[in-house]
Parts: C-alpha cells; sequence; structure tokens
C-alpha cells in the first residue's frame, strides 16, 4: 500500500515513471549495460515569439484515483525577471491521507527566452521517508550536478552527467509546452533531463475536445507525452489537456499505469 499511495498523490511521479527511467542507449551512457548506438537529442525551441508566459498564477487541481478523491495538487508560477519559477505541492486526503500521509513539494524553472531548464528541486515525505534532492544545469560545462539527501538517514550522494546545450524539467516542461504551437497532427520534441538520464520527450497533439471541471467547460487541445526509448514508452500513458486558445492552460491531466489510472481536474486558477 505505502507505494501505490505514493503515487496515487503524484502526477510527477507519473512523468517520472513515464519520461525519466533508462533506456538501452542512455543505460549506455551511463556506463549500466552493453554498447548501443548513439542517440541523437533533438535541440529545445525556444518558446513562440509573443507567447506570454503569466506573471503569477496558482492552479488548483483535485485527484481522482478510481471513484474517490486522493489528493489535490497546486501549480504555482511567479516570472522572476527572464525565469518562470513554477512550484508544485501533492497532499494526500481522506483514507489515502489516514493510510500514508504525503506531503511533497517540487521547484523548477525556465529561462522564458529560451526555454532551457535552470534546475529542479524535490522535497518529499511520504509516509516514513523524508528525501530531498537539488538538480542543477550548468550549460557552460555541458553538465548536470544532482544531490540528494535522506533526511531519516542523514545521509548524502552526489552524482553528474553529461546534458545538452538546453534541457526542460520534468516540472516546468508542462508550462513550457504551453509557449509552443499546438497543431493537431503535429508533435512538440525536445530533450528532458531528469536524475542523471536525458531523454527525449515528444508531445503528440491528438486532437480537440471539450472538457469540463469543477473550474469550468473548457474548448481544450489534448497533447500525449511520449518518449522514443522502448523501456520509456512501454511504462503507460499520460495525457495533458490545454486550453485551445491563446493561453495554452492546462486543465485536465491524465496519467494511466500499470496500477490504475490517476487524473488531475482543475478546480480554480487565480492571477495570484
Amino acid at each position: 500500500m505505502p507505494q501505490r499511495g505514493t503515487r496515487i498523490a503524484f502526477l510527477l511521479s507519473a512523468l517520472s515513471c513515464l519520461l525519466s527511467l533508462p533506456s538501452p542507449a542512455q543505460a549506455q551512457i551511463l556506463g549500466l549495460g552493453k554498447p548501443a548506438p548513439p542517440v541523437v537529442i533533438p535541440t529545445l525551441p525556444p518558446p513562440e515569439p509573443g507567447y506570454v508566459f503569466p506573471a503569477r498564477q496558482t492552479l488548483t487541481f483535485s485527484v481522482d484515483w478510481r471513484v474517490f478523491t486522493a489528493g489535490t495538487a497546486v501549480f504555482h508560477l511567479e516570472q522572476q525577471g527572464p525565469v518562470e519559477t513554477v512550484t508544485a505541492t501533492a497532499d494526500t486526503v481522506g483514507n489515502v491521507n489516514m493510510i500514508f500521509p504525503v506531503l511533497d513539494r517540487f521547484e523548477g524553472g525556465f529561462d522564458t527566452r529560451t526555454g532551457c531548464s535552470v534546475g529542479f528541486k524535490k522535497q518529499m515525505q511520504e509516509g516514513r521517508r523524508k528525501v530531498s534532492g537539488d538538480l542543477t544545469f550548468n550549460y557552460g560545462t555541458g553538465k548536470q550536478s544532482e544531490v540528494n539527501r535522506n533526511l531519516v538517514k542523514g545521509t548524502t550522494t552526489t552524482q553528474q552527467a553529461s546534458i545538452p546545450a538546453c534541457v526542460a524539467d520534468s516540472l516546468s516542461a508542462i508550462f513550457y509546452v504551453a509557449s509552443r504551437p499546438l497543431v493537431v497532427g503535429q508533435q512538440v520534441r525536445f530533450p528532458l533531463a531528469d536524475s542523471m538520464r536525458t531523454v527525449t520527450v515528444a508531445m503528440k497533439v491528438e486532437g480537440k475536445e471539450e472538457i469540463k471541471t469543477p473550474a469550468g467547460t473548457f474548448q481544450t487541445i489534448r497533447v500525449q507525452p511520449t518518449a522514443d526509448e522502448g523501456i520509456v514508452k512501454n511504462r503507460g500513458n499520460i495525457w495533458i489537456w490545454y486550453t485551445d486558445d491563446a493561453r495554452h492552460l492546462p486543465v485536465q491531466i491524465r496519467a494511466r499505469l500499470f496500477w490504475g489510472t490517476i487524473t488531475f481536474h482543475l478546480q480554480s486558477y487565480e492571477a495570484k
């Protein structure tokens, strides 16, 4: 139950399951497997000229698993100079909170001129487990560094690996993609770095759909993030519904994994 309770509460955990596991080629880069052909990583395209990122915005989602609400997720965006900072918190509610309480916080961000991530941080409290992590990118040296801390055991581990000239992180990528043209039948491809790995993500624009949420009824564009690498591709499915307007506001998110399906429904959005 603890493992399942953790996964129920977080879209970010689902994103990690789908987009951040090493493929055979990536394992070779890390020295973990047999030689494999080199992977061609695409260039991260910059935000579309004229797209306006929110100066301040808070999106609150309910997180449903099967027939009941298992948690709440809040995304907060705030511009600090050229950087759009994205923070997310996830909390369990109801029976899930009684059985396996979760309180997680994530922070990412990207340069609004280039789309390049400026780093990714996490603080995770799941049952008795308490960990934190800090992933930083040095594009000048082509290196990413990650420091992970086990706050219960008092231990620290540090890792370093290569990265392309510009990458996205698994949190702020959701909002970076909103700045790109979302044309049905086309896709947005970019490199995503997380936990010492870099994978190519393709955001496939599948179609248009009317979505009803507690925050209102929206005309949306349904996008499915996938990854080229086989191991990642076969882990499950995730979809994001963006409003079909200039904002491209995410109003619904669904992750379908082998243990079940979780859906994020927009409860409210505020410019604060």
